[in-house]
C-alpha cells in the first residue's frame, strides 16, 4: 500500500446516489454514476478510483461504462495499488479460510464478491485449477491473479473456463482452454470416502458442483436402505453419494449422455454401479412416467439447471418449479423425502418455498419442512449483496 492515492482514472458518482456505496454495497450501477465523457472514454474493466460530488474517495475498483454494474469494489482504501501483491493477499486469505473448513483440498477457493475478489470464480481440483472471469474489470486482472495462483498453489494445470453466461452482459467473448499444463481427461474429485469424476473442459459451469456438498450429504443419509431417484443427476453426485451411505437402488436421471457416461464411471470408480441405474430422459417426461408405472421412491431429490436466467423468466420459472415439484412429490412414498434446489439466482427464497409447497398440494400430498438450505461454506455470500446466496434447497418429508 503506498501513502498517496494511485494515479488513477477518477469516476464520480451521481449528487445522493453514494448512500449504498457508502454502507457497504459492493456495487454501483450505471444509473448512479456521472457518465460525463471521460466516464464514457474509459476502457471497459478499467481500474479506477471512485469520488462522491465532493472529490471525498469512496474506494478503489473496476469500473465498465457499458455494464449495467458500472462499478465494483476493490478495496474501500483509496490508496491501495491494485497489483500482483494485492490479489496475492485476497487469494491467500481465501486459502487460509477453505483450508481451515475442509482437510482436502477440492472446494471453490475464491468465489467472487464474498472473497473480495469481484467476477472471479477459482474453484481448486487438487493440484488443477478452474478459473473463471465472469467480469471485463476481472478479465483485464487475469495475469496477476494467475500469477498469484502460481505463486501460492504451483497448480499442474490451469482451465480457463471463460464461458459463463454473464461475459456477454459484459461485452467479453466466450473463452475455455488449458493455459498451464494439460488435461488428459476427466480429473478426480474428491468428496469425503468418495472419489468423484469430473469435466474441467466441458462440463457444466466449472465441471463440478462443490455447493451442493452438504446437501449431497443431507440427502444421502436420508436414502441408506431405501430407493432414491435423482433427477437432473449431472455427474451422479446425489445418486453416488446414496448409493454409498446404503440406498438399495438409485435411479438417476439426465438428458446428457456424456454427464451419465461419467456418472456411471464413477459408479464403477465407488463400488456402487449395480445399485445404480442411468437413464438419459427428459425430467419432466421421465417423471410422469415413473408415476404412471406406479414406481415410488423413498427419497427424490431434484436439482435442476437455472430455470430463470433472467428477471423476464421470472414466472415461468416459477412455475416450472412448481411442475417439478409437483411431479416429484407423486413420486416420494409414504413417509419418504423430497429434496428441491434451485441455482437461479434471480429467484428469492420465498417466491421458490411456495412455488415447491403448491407443488407438493397440487400432487395431493401434505408433509412438513425439515431443512432449507444453500450453498457449502466455501460458497460465502457477500453481507450486503443477498442475491449472491443463488443456492436454495428444501427437505420435506411428505406423509
Amino acid at each position: 500500500m503506498s501513502a498517496a492515492s494511485p494515479d488513477y482514472p477518477r469516476v464520480f458518482v451521481l449528487p445522493g446516489r453514494d448512500k449504498r456505496a457508502a454502507h457497504g454495497h459492493p456495487w454501483v450501477y450505471a444509473n448512479e454514476v456521472r457518465m460525463d465523457a471521460e466516464a464514457k472514454a474509459l476502457t471497459p474493466g478499467s481500474v479506477v478510483l471512485l469520488l462522491r460530488t465532493d472529490g471525498k474517495p469512496l474506494g478503489v475498483g473496476t469500473f465498465n461504462p457499458h455494464a449495467l454494474i458500472a462499478f465494483r469494489f476493490l478495496s474501500r482504501d483509496p490508496a491501495i495499488r491494485i497489483d500482483g501483491a494485492f490479489f496475492a493477499g485476497r487469494l491467500g486469505r481465501a486459502l487460509a479460510l477453505r483450508e481451515q473448513l475442509f482437510d482436502a483440498p477440492f472446494y471453490r477457493l475464491a468465489h467472487a464478491e464474498a472473497d473480495g475478489l469481484p467476477g472471479l470464480i477459482v474453484d481448486r481440483f487438487g493440484p488443477v485449477l478452474a478459473v473463471q472471469a465472469g467480469t471485463a474489470g476481472m478479465d483485464g486482472c487475469l495475469p496477476p491473479v494467475l500469477a498469484a495462483l502460481d505463486t501460492l498453489l504451483a497448480p499442474d494445470a490451469v482451465v480457463l473456463r471463460n464461458d459463463g453466461r454473464g461475459r456477454a452482459l459484459e461485452g467479453l467473448e466466450s473463452d475455455v482452454r488449458v493455459i498451464k499444463g494439460r488435461l488428459d481427461g476427466p480429473i478426480e474429485v474428491k468428496e469425503g470416502s468418495l472419489t468423484f469424476l469430473a469435466d474441467l473442459g466441458e462440463g457444466q459451469k466449472t465441471g463440478w458442483f462443490f455447493d451442493q456438498r452438504d446437501n449431497r450429504a443431507r440427502v444421502a443419509r436420508l436414502a441408506k436402505g431405501g430407493r432414491l431417484l435423482d433427477v437432473y443427476c449431472y455427474a451422479g453426485g446425489f445418486a453416488i453419494s446414496a448409493a454409498a451411505a446404503g440406498a438399495t437402488e438409485v435411479v438417476a436421471v439426465d438428458s446428457s449422455e456424456k454427464a451419465l457416461e461419467l456418472a456411471a464411471l464413477s459408479a464403477r470408480v465407488n463400488g456402487v454401479a449395480g445399485r445404480c441405474t442411468w437413464r438419459r430422459a427428459d425430467a419432466f417426461d421421465e417423471m410422469a412416467r415413473l408415476d404412471a408405472a406406479g414406481e415410488r421412491f423413498e427419497v427424490v431429490a431434484v436439482d435442476p439447471p437455472a430455470f430463470v436466467k433472467s428477471r423476464k423468466d421470472l414466472a415461468s420459472g416459477l412455475k416450472g418449479y412448481g411442475k417439478l415439484a409437483r411431479l416429484a412429490a407423486r413420486l416420494v412414498a409414504p413417509g419418504g423425502f423430497l429434496f428441491m434446489a434451485s441455482c437461479s439466482h434471480n429467484v428469492e427464497p420465498a417466491p421458490f418455498a411456495e412455488a415447491v409447497a403448491d407443488g407438493v398440494h397440487r400432487a395431493g400430498r401434505e408433509g412438513r419442512v425439515l431443512a432449507t438450505t444453500g450453498a457449502a461454506a466455501d460458497h460465502p455470500v457477500h453481507p450486503q449483496l443477498p442475491e449472491s446466496a443463488y443456492l436454495k434447497a428444501i427437505i420435506l418429508q411428505l406423509d
